[in-house]
């Protein structure tokens, strides 16, 4: 999808029993977040930056958007880098179906974020974290939260922080796990590939990546 604008407000567009969104690089502002409040059955929303940063959305947007939509079980934000952990924390606390988050690339993003959807969304599944600023603390509050027994997908390279606790702490807590990206974080080890042949055993994974620093 390129570029879209609108020449009337984002609302009036909009019919109140619309389920699912898709903006991704469009031309998208807090305010037009604000003007979904009619919009209560909306269950899937994407506002992923593939390109440039269009996006001039913000914790406000997201936190309004939670307050408006209760039944949000899919929820992507990729490279919203205005995004921060208020915005999320919002999220979690108000739409507690939440199945798939992608906040990958949100820069700001720290444990704060992920330990609020691990205490609040336990129908989480799908978790992609990549490229913040979140550290093993995180992704423990996160794996040992309520979403420990359904989460079977988490994107977390590039996480600069992480170590090698962080991949023990999701093979042990999440049983269900057939996705781990953790590629590209420095202080990873091959302890982490040895724990993966250890605790895995014969349980085949869907995918997954790593790299050894």
């Amino acid at each position: 999808m390129g570029l879209l604008t609108y020449s009337s407000p984002l609302a009036e567009v909009l019919h109140p029993a619309v389920e699912a969104l898709d903006l991704r690089d469009c031309d998208i502002s807090d305010n037009a977040l604000l003007q979904l409040c009619n919009c209560k059955q909306l269950k899937k929303i994407n506002l992923n930056v593939w390109k440039d940063n269009r996006l001039t959305v913000t914790s406000e947007g997201v936190a309004a958007l939670a307050l408006s939509c209760p039944y949000l079980y899919e929820a992507s934000f990729k490279r919203c880098s205005n995004l921060t952990d208020s915005g999320i924390l919002a999220l979690a606390l108000h739409c507690p179906l939440l199945q798939i988050v992608n906040i990958g690339g949100c820069s700001s993003i720290t444990d704060a974020s992920l330990q609020a959807l691990g205490q609040t969304c336990t129908h989480l599944h799908s978790v992609d974290f990549s490229s913040t600023q979140v550290t093993d603390d995180g992704i423990i509050a996160l794996v040992s939260g309520k979403c420990s027994n359904n989460l079977k997908e988490i994107h977390m390279e590039h996480c600069v922080n992480l170590t090698d606790v962080a991949v023990e702490a999701v093979l042990t807590c999440c049983p269900r796990i057939y996705i781990l990206l953790f590629h590209g974080c420095p202080l990873i080890t091959d302890r982490s590939r040895i724990a993966l042949e250890q605790l895995v055993g014969p349980k085949k994974f869907k995918q997954v990546s790593w790299t050894v620093y």
